[in-house]
Parts: C-alpha cells; sequence; structure tokens
C-alpha cells in the first residue's frame, strides 16, 4: 500500500518520496474436528476488509483433527488452508499449527475455536492490543457472556481454574481456559508446550510466565456454540489443574 506525501516549503509545493506500508501476515488458525457448519459460520464472518485497512493479508489456516463431516470441502469452499494435524487433540492442533504459521512467515496469529462461541470481527480488538503486548487473550469471564454459552458448572470451573492458576503463579489470569489469543511471531518462537488436548491454553499461560511473555487481556462476547460440545466437564477440568501444577513445579514441559 503506497501513501503519497506533499507539503509546501520556502514558497514552492514539494513532492516527497511516497511512504509504503508494509502489510503484515496475519495467520487466523482454527482448529476442528467435525465442525462443518460452525466452520461456515466462522468463515463467513472473518472481518478481511477491516484486517485490509489495518495493514494486515490474511490466511486461514484450518487445521483439521481428522473431520468426517464434511469439514474440508467447507474448508475449500471458502479458500483456506486445511492442514491435517499431527496426532489427536486440540493441543496437537495448535502445537502444529504453529509451526505451520512460522513456516508461512506470520507476523502474528489469532487462534479461535470454529464453533461459533467467539465473535471473528473481535479479533481486530485483540490485534491492535499486540502494539503493547506480545499476546492477548480473549477474557470471556469479564465479557459479554450470553446466558446459555457456558452450563452453570462450566461457569464455576472455569472461574475456579482461573483463581487456581492465579495463586500458583503469582501471576493475575482473567480467563485461563479462553480459547481467543492474538500471538505475536517472537511469542510463538518462546512458548514451551507439550499438551495434546483442552490442556493447552492453560499451560500457554503458564508458559508466558515462565518464558516472561508480555501479555494482557481483551474482554470479548461469548455464545452458545454451534453444535454438540467436545470438551468434558469434570475430566478435562482435572486434566487442566493437572497440567497448571505440573508446569508450576516444571517450568519446561517434558517432551
Amino acid at each position: 500500500m503506497v501513501q503519497l506525501v506533499h507539503g509546501f516549503m520556502n514558497g514552492r509545493y514539494m513532492w516527497k518520496k511516497p511512504r509504503v506500508m508494509t502489510m503484515q501476515h496475519l495467520v487466523v488458525m482454527l482448529p476442528v474436528l467435525n465442525e462443518a457448519l460452525g466452520l461456515a459460520w466462522v468463515l463467513e464472518r472473518l472481518p478481511y476488509q477491516r484486517l485490509e485497512k489495518r495493514g494486515y493479508r490474511t490466511t486461514v489456516l484450518v487445521m483439521d483433527g481428522h473431520s468426517t463431516d464434511g469439514t474440508e470441502q467447507v474448508a475449500d469452499d471458502y479458500g483456506a488452508l486445511l492442514v491435517d494435524q499431527d496426532g489427536i487433540g486440540k493441543g496437537n492442533a495448535i502445537r502444529h499449527g504453529f509451526r505451520e504459521a512460522l513456516r508461512l512467515e506470520a507476523d502474528c496469529v489469532v487462534m479461535l475455536d470454529a464453533d461459533g462461541t467467539y465473535a471473528p470481527h473481535e479479533m481486530t480488538r485483540l490485534l491492535a492490543r499486540l502494539e503493547d503486548h506480545k499476546v492477548v487473550i480473549g477474557d470471556r469471564l469479564n465479557g459479554r457472556m450470553a446466558p446459555d454459552a457456558m452450563t452453570r458448572l462450566n461457569f464455576i470451573g472455569n472461574h475456579v481454574l482461573t483463581w487456581l492458576a492465579t495463586a500458583l503463579f503469582g501471576t493475575t489470569t482473567s480467563d485461563v481456559c479462553s480459547g481467543y489469543w492474538a500471538f505475536s511471531k517472537e511469542a510463538i518462537h518462546a512458548l514451551q508446550l507439550n499438551s495434546r488436548s483442552f490442556e493447552i491454553e492453560a499451560e500457554m499461560f503458564a508458559s508466558m510466565v515462565h518464558q516472561g511473555v508480555e501479555f494482557g487481556f481483551e474482554p470479548i462476547s461469548y455464545a452458545a456454540r454451534i453444535g454438540e460440545a467436545k470438551l468434558g466437564s469434570t475430566a478435562d477440568g482435572w486434566q487442566i489443574l493437572r497440567k497448571l501444577i505440573t508446569r508450576r513445579i516444571i517450568p519446561e514441559p517434558l517432551l
């Protein structure tokens, strides 16, 4: 993008050399497993024009956990890049997605679930905060949550896990299980992760604390998901807590 600059000096009309605005490469990463309906909903609402005006060229990266419901066709219909993830589970999808984003020479990455719970247009607010932080996390618990977005058990569990994460690491987190994040390239290089499943967000928080990665929060909206939930209230909650305790004791993951 070229911007012409001119001015008036010493009685003469002067033209200055045009300034070229360098477009940043944004990778929008969507981990999916049999989320054809939710994926179409998200891809339809990605704010491409607003992102371009803010200086981003966008690549959509669908990290597919070996879906069988037409997810691949949806990604193709919307021009997204679909990658069959290594292994199974959200943690493997995110870790593989980070490697793909760096291979694509991304300057920044936005990660969100492709199930309709997160508003795609709100990513511009997260990206704006990257000017002051290396990572920005979408905060559901202090944002606008739809009445049917969480069960009462999940709501309580999210608050308890967030409080425990703050207590364990001595660093405040507002929403340790959020699935809406914006990362700078530098932050992705710094993160040390080995999670395979839904504990990945908690481990990213732990790794940021250990690696001294500066992060902030942006309140977001949160809606009821499209389709069947995959996160189990109790079993996955204990897995997340175990990961927090493990990474508090062992700063670097055991690969």
